[in-house]
C-alpha cells in the first residue's frame, strides 16, 4: 500500500507544496515547481539533513559564546549528539571567523566552523 507524506519544498525561496507517494524505496513526487523540488523531497524521505547553527563557550571578557555553524548538513539524528559534544567544549581566544573549531563530528566529515573572530 502507498503512503503519502505531504512537505513544503525549501529548495527554492517559492516554498512549493510536494505531495509524495511512496512505497519501499518507489517514491513518486507530484506538484513539485522544478528539478530542485523533486530532489529535496527523495533528500528529505531517504536521508533527512539540516545545517546546525549554535555556540560554543569561549574564555573571553568580552563574549562568553561564540557562534559555530556546520560547514554541511548533518544527518537529523545526529543534530542532538552533535549539540551535546559542542556543550563540552570551551575554546580560547583568538578565533577567526571560518577556523575549524571541531572537525569530522561525528565521523560525518563535516566539520564545524566559527562564526566570527573574536580577539
Amino acid at each position: 500500500m502507498s503512503e503519502e507524506t505531504k512537505i513544503i519544498c525549501v529548495a527554492c525561496p517559492k516554498g512549493c507544496r510536494l505531495r509524495i507517494n511512496h512505497q519501499g524505496e518507489t517514491i513518486v513526487v507530484s506538484e513539485q515547481g522544478c528539478k530542485r523540488g523533486e530532489q529535496y523531497a527523495v533528500q528529505e524521505l531517504t536521508d533527512p539533513r539540516r545545517m546546525v547553527a549554535t555556540t560554543v563557550r569561549i574564555q573571553s571578557d568580552l563574549h562568553p559564546l561564540l557562534p559555530v555553524y556546520t560547514s554541511a548538513p548533518i544527518p537529523k539524528g545526529k543534530i542532538q549528539p552533535l549539540l551535546i559534544q559542542l556543550r563540552k567544549i570551551k575554546l580560547k581566544v583568538p578565533v577567526k571567523m571560518g577556523q575549524v573549531v571541531r572537525k569530522d563530528v561525528l565521523g560525518t566529515g563535516i566539520d564545524v566552523l566559527a562564526s566570527r573572530d573574536i580577539n
